[in-house]
């Protein structure tokens, strides 16, 4: 059984900052000029956030039931497995391989190395730190999932530092004089896309559920709070950006870096570097920690390698799962080739937030009992959020959505081989 051969060593605490270390990247230092420019009023702006928060908070619950009734590793793969088909869930392992999980970690990787080699003086190219970075991060997860979610705790704890600081920066500073933002041509709706994206990745804790002390108990509580706590986050830094650079803040191409530099000067600079490559360090972590249960399900499962089910007999972690995840994003980081990955992504993750969401009414038909508060009234209104930003993805940017889309459904002969060949 999968959950005798990995190891329960993750607790309440650690489970919550995998949540949200799943949600903080990079871009909130950037996403604030983003959605600013698509909004007409600070009270739009602060309402996408709030808005996203609450949309964000519904997938929170929605995740928590699933993962009440299925604390197994790999998460979102088995409730699409289950709810639907094999054939489903292994679309979603590989599209998390090929396409989602692993361009973000390399994009990640480069940030991290963008910001970290000035502060550090390494005498590396930036490709080159990316790939050691993840290398190093390979090497701690694969001394066991208690160090992994030590380091990844750790790094969310100065995610959470660093912007802290950019909020007592917004509530210390002086107010930009002015009225604020002001734009004739706003649009709420495209606000929210990019704010809907930021909130994504509290699914990913999902994959280690069980490795979870008490998966039943900690996994929900640790996805509400975590979302929670980042929702709280999220709104911090749009106002402190808002009420320091006002009307500038949507022309602002780093806005948490202009607060920190305007507030405290030269060192503002220095806080917001250190800040991005931790927060881009801590990302590339969660996923780390994360993704390889995915694949390590689908080897169990006779739908993947075989050899990506082993697990180190001393440490108990999938260290050939973790091998390949971390294989992947180091070529992608070398060859620069995860540029043109990260743009598939938004569409199709979003297909999967809504298809993973459905699986509450195909439980729910076969007689299971559904614990999401609202269903089914809260359950639609999520699925119609995801379906609307993979919607608007398609809109916006039908070329590379559907190349992302087409080598997701690229994998199902790659599924009918496997299984052919069992």
């Amino acid at each position: 059984m999968i959950e005798q051969r990995l190891a329960r060593r993750i607790g309440l605490f650690d489970a919550t900052m995998v949540v949200m270390g799943g949600i903080v990247g990079s871009g909130i230092f950037v996403t604030p000029a983003t959605v600013a420019s698509f909004s007409g009023t600070r009270a739009g702006m602060l309402a996408a956030w709030i808005v996203g928060g609450g949309a964000a908070l519904l997938g929170a619950f929605i995740y928590a039931d699933l993962a009440r009734r299925r604390p197994f590793a790999g998460g979102q793969y088995v409730y699409l497995r289950e709810a639907y088909h094999p054939a489903l869930g292994f679309l979603y392992g590989w599209a998390l391989l090929l396409v989602i999980q692993t361009g973000g970690m390399a994009a990640c990787a480069v940030t991290f190395a963008r910001y970290f080699k000035p502060l550090a003086g390494v005498p590396l190219s930036e490709r080159a730190v990316a790939a050691l970075a993840v290398a190093i991060l390979v090497a701690v997860n694969c001394l066991g999932v208690g160090a992994g979610a030590r380091t990844q705790s750790a790094l969310m704890v100065l995610k959470i530092a660093a912007i802290g600081a950019v909020i007592a920066c917004g509530f210390g500073g002086a107010a930009a004089p002015g009225p604020g933002l002001v734009n004739p041509r706003s649009s709420f709706a495209a606000a929210l896309i990019p704010v809907l994206f930021s909130y994504g990745g509290f699914q990913t804790a999902c994959f280690v559920a069980s490795e979870l002390k008490d998966a039943r108990r900690d996994l929900p509580r640790a996805l509400v709070a975590g979302v929670s706590l980042v929702v709280l986050l999220y709104v911090g830094m749009a106002f402190a950006c808002d009420r320091i650079l006002g009307e500038a803040l949507q022309l602002s191409a780093a806005p948490a870096l202009e607060v920190a530099t305007r507030v405290l000067g030269p060192q503002g600079a220095g806080l917001i570097a250190a800040g991005v490559a931790i927060s881009s360090l801590g990302f590339l972590s969660q996923s780390i920690l994360t993704a390889p249960r995915v694949y390590f399900a689908m080897a169990e499962d006779g739908v993947f390698l075989r050899g990506v089910a082993r697990v180190h007999p001393r440490t108990r972690a999938p260290v050939v799962a973790i091998a390949l995840q971390g294989g992947f994003a180091i070529l992608l980081a070398l060859t620069g080739t995860f540029e043109v990955l990260v743009n598939y992504v938004v569409a199709i993750d979003f297909i999967f937030f809504a298809l993973t969401a459905a699986c509450l009414f195909v439980l729910r038909r076969r007689g299971e009992p559904v614990e999401m508060p609202g269903h089914p009234v809260t359950t639609l209104l999520f699925i119609g959020v995801c379906a609307t930003v993979s919607v608007s993805s398609f809109v916006q940017d039908p070329l590379h959505s559907l190349i992302g889309l087409a080598l997701t459904l690229a994998g199902f002969p790659v599924y009918l081989l496997w299984r052919r060949t069992r």
